[in-house]
Parts: C-alpha cells; sequence; structure tokens
C-alpha cells in the first residue's frame, strides 16, 4: 500500500468518525458505533468502512443498514472536507475483530482458571 492511500485512509476514517459522532443525529444510530479501518482502493474510486458497535445481531444489521442508506451523505460531506479529485464511494462492511478478541480473552481466561484448579 503506498503512502498516499495510507493517508487517504487515515483521512476518510477520521472524517467519518468525526461525522458519526457529531453531525448524524439517527436514533437508530447506537452512540457507540466506531470506524475501525477504511481500505481504499488504489484508484481512489471506493473504499470499505469497516465499523463496529456493541449489542445484538439485530442492532448491528440495522445498524449497517443505516450507514449504507447515509453512504451517499458521508460521501458528499467528504467531498467538501477532504481536496481529493475523486472521492471514493463508501461501502460500510462489519468488523468482527472486536468480538473475536473479546473471544479469545475469554479463551484464554477459562484455560487461565482451568490450569489453577489443577
Amino acid at each position: 500500500m503506498t503512502r498516499r492511500i495510507e493517508r487517504v485512509n487515515h483521512l476518510i476514517r477520521q472524517e467519518i468518525s468525526e461525522l458519526l459522532q457529531r453531525q448524524i443525529k439517527d436514533p437508530r444510530l447506537d452512540s457507540f458505533v466506531t470506524v475501525t479501518e477504511v481500505s481504499t482502493s488504489s484508484d481512489l474510486r471506493s473504499a470499505k468502512v469497516f465499523v463496529s458497535c456493541i449489542g445484538s445481531e439485530e442492532k448491528k444489521e440495522e445498524t449497517l443498514r443505516v450507514l449504507t442508506v447515509a453512504s451517499g451523505y458521508f460521501r458528499g460531506e467528504l467531498a467538501k472536507r477532504l481536496r481529493l479529485r475523486r472521492v471514493p464511494e463508501i461501502d460500510f462492511q462489519w468488523d468482527d475483530s472486536i468480538q473475536q478478541g473479546a473471544n479469545i480473552l475469554e479463551l484464554i481466561d477459562w484455560i487461565h482458571e482451568d490450569e489453577s484448579r489443577s
């Protein structure tokens, strides 16, 4: 990945996070929606925005649905805020890495407890 793409990824992540915190007032969105990563194609035509939040599967699906519907708004705001010749199409995707990390920590704790009993 080139340095320019890394900078664009960082800027998009930062701007979308700020928009989620300060601009979006949709009651269906939880205040704990986190942008975990952005992956932009080398031609800047598309960007995968990975998000995460705490909640049930239904809540996660609703969050992803709301963000997908609002992707045009996010793209328009990015066009205003970032000085890019081409603002990528935004595709929101779910990031399960936080949940997977929590599951791994639970397993480690369980193994540690089992060893201390033996």
